[in-house]
């Protein structure tokens, strides 16, 4: 499954050689209302893929740009691997953001909890 770290996608979402990722945001609305990654678009499927049902994410594929790198986000990063492989087996370029949410929010702030997540991922 493929998966971006916090720090890579800072540096994507900062380049300026263009081939900016679509930033999808599965939680829900609540949780997305109260904290995003700037330019993120919400389409709350996560408590449909948490139960197992596929059919609310395959029913958004038209909201998702086909030509864009996508980069799927959740509270963890769990779920969006879901929607991760739903969206790679409809043909879809799409990674998930390694820790989520949380995991982003650890990057910004530089917390040590970041820091031993990231060290746990270089050594996989």
């Amino acid at each position: 499954m493929s998966s971006i770290r916090p720090a890579e996608l800072d540096d994507r979402l900062g380049s300026a050689s263009g081939g900016e990722p679509f930033l999808l945001d599965i939680r829900p609305e609540a949780a997305f209302d109260s904290g995003a990654i700037d330019r993120s678009y919400n389409v709350p499927v996560y408590n449909d893929l948490r139960r197992g049902d596929e059919s609310a994410l395959r029913d958004r594929l038209s909201d998702i740009p086909t030509d864009r790198d996508v980069v799927v986000v959740c509270k963890m990063g769990v779920v969006a691997k879901r929607a991760t492989r739903i969206l790679r087996d409809e043909g879809y370029d799409a990674s998930t953001l390694l820790g989520g949410m949380s995991g982003w929010t650890g990057y910004q702030n530089g917390s040590l909890g970041y820091k031993l997540r990231s060290l746990l991922w270089s050594l996989r």
